[in-house]
């Protein structure tokens, strides 16, 4: 028998997987209570039965996909033998993200709401400071130059790399090789 506690979180789980489709397809401001109900085939009132407001929804959405992209930088860099060879994972993993699908549309348009909230701004600082310390972590280890200053420019770059593909397409020439140069041994 399935209680009303999972019941619950099979809902929010619902809703929240219908905000992320929706961000990434209509944009952060045209993801409305009814849109996400109707996508999660429920509703409108249940959208605020689990979630104080829609943006509450929406940052969650947005979180939980930053959050999940983020948990795999870990493993990723386990098996980086240098800072080199980290740089060349991380932007080999860049590879599945065009800059236009839904998750770089999704972090754009979070980045751009979190200019005008400052809760999700917070949250969103989080999850970046916790790719830039897994970074320096891994950095650090291998004895590069101030690496927290070091992760912070790899990682601007990551999502700079993503904004400028949504508009540009992909980069041409070896984006990796000139952080490479950042991250060797003087």
């Amino acid at each position: 028998m399935v209680t009303a506690a999972e019941r619950g979180r099979e809902m929010r789980g619902r809703l929240v997987r219908a905000a992320t489709e929706l961000i990434a397809e209509r944009g952060w401001t045209a993801t409305t209570t009814r849109v996400v109900a109707e996508r999660a085939g429920v509703a409108p009132s249940l959208v605020h039965y689990h979630f104080p407001s829609v943006q509450a929804l929406l940052a969650e959405a947005a979180l939980a996909t930053a959050r999940d992209l983020t948990a795999q930088v870990a493993p990723l860099l386990a098996g980086a033998r240098s800072a080199g060879a980290a740089v060349d994972l991380l932007f080999g993993a860049l590879d599945a993200h065009s800059g236009t699908d839904p998750a770089s549309v999704l972090l754009v348009e979070a980045y751009l709401a979190a200019t005008r909230d400052d809760r999700l701004r917070q949250a969103l600082a989080e999850v970046i400071t916790e790719f830039r310390q897994e970074l320096a972590g891994h950095f650090a280890a291998h004895r590069v130059p101030d690496p927290e200053a070091t992760a912070a420019v790899v990682a601007a770059a990551v999502d700079g790399v993503l904004l400028h593909r949504s508009m540009l397409g992909p980069e041409r020439g070896d984006t990796g090789a000139v952080l490479r140069r950042l991250v060797a041994r003087r």
